[in-house]
């Protein structure tokens, strides 16, 4: 997959996941085969602020391969004003996300709120691409509550978006149910652009079922939370490393940045996704989801992992 002059040797992509893509995570994802890793959402109302919290999720690591900014908003002046923001320049390409199902984001005309603004979705791409000069690509759902996304996709070929990404869910659903891959083939079959798939990709098996829609990338995303070795995986290279020690060395990246308080609270779900599919107490979960104290919480991790 080869966008402008950017080469993707296996179309391998890291979701953006709000709360859960930060550059610790998005670092050992790297290590373990994701070519192309997307920031959480990016609010470009925030970085016409410059918002301290935007600055410090645009915070990257060497190791990623190719760095991908995901940006949202709904009007169309300030997300053109936000692609020459400093903050986005390490990223060669920036998405626009016209997805996310999240309530907050929808009641403010936003992510997949777009989906059902067609002339608002059109106007933002538009301005975007003609504004920049690195490709805009856009990730969107089926719709809102029907299938529309073939058109969608043609609106953002038309538009002058270098590539789409289509989560095969509607917004309705959430992450409930199965993505449709019927309405992903379809779409790559259509549009001349290059398509990434994304929904349900969690071996290989599933990942094998996505690359046969006619995709030119697939993206991982809840497949990942807790197995950023997936991506070794899912070509049949069985993780043979220490899973404790991936988990060290995320948390040992972000130590890096971040306030010790704040990352007590956020890495107790990380440390929960990786204890998935180990024998772990209901005793110890519980140590984990209500530990004051990293180190603690570390320790208690390695005796469910090693």
């Amino acid at each position: 997959m080869k966008i402008e002059n950017i080469e993707f040797e296996k179309g391998l992509f890291l979701a953006p996941m709000a709360g859960v893509s930060d550059v610790g995570f998005r670092e050992v994802c790297s290590n373990f085969g994701a070519e192309g890793c997307y920031s959480e959402m990016l609010s470009c109302r925030a970085m016409l602020h410059n918002a301290k919290k935007t600055e410090l999720m645009t915070i990257s690591s060497k190791e990623e391969k190719i760095k991908i900014g995901q940006i949202f908003g709904h009007e169309p002046d300030i997300m053109v004003k936000s692609l020459s923001n400093p903050l986005l320049d390490k990223y060669q390409i920036i998405d626009i996300n016209m997805g996310c199902p999240a309530p907050k984001i929808v009641k403010n005309g936003e992510g997949s709120a777009l989906m059902d603004n067609i002339p608002l979705a059109k106007e933002i791409i538009t301005k975007c691409v003609k504004n920049s000069s690195r490709p805009i690509s856009v990730k969107f759902r089926l719709g809102k509550d029907k299938d529309i996304s073939l058109d969608f996709g043609r609106m953002c070929e038309e538009c002058g978006a270098s590539y789409v990404t289509l989560h095969a869910r509607t917004a309705e659903q959430g992450y409930s149910g199965k993505a449709d891959y019927d309405a992903i083939a379809k779409l790559s079959q259509k549009l001349s652009i290059p398509v990434v798939g994304n929904g349900d990709v969690v071996d290989e098996e599933s990942y094998t079922k996505m690359l046969s829609t006619g995709v030119q990338g697939v993206m991982i995303g809840r497949g990942a939370m807790g197995r950023p070795w997936i991506f070794q995986e899912i070509f049949g290279n069985k993780f043979q490393e220490d899973k404790f020690e991936v988990a060290k060395k995320h948390l040992e990246i972000l130590r890096k940045y971040y306030d010790e308080k704040w990352l007590t609270l956020y890495m107790r779900k990380h440390f929960l996704w990786y204890c998935a599919g180990k024998e772990c107490s209901s005793e110890k979960r519980l140590q984990i989801a209500t530990s004051q104290d990293l180190d603690k919480s570390l320790e208690i991790l390695k005796q469910v992992l090693k």
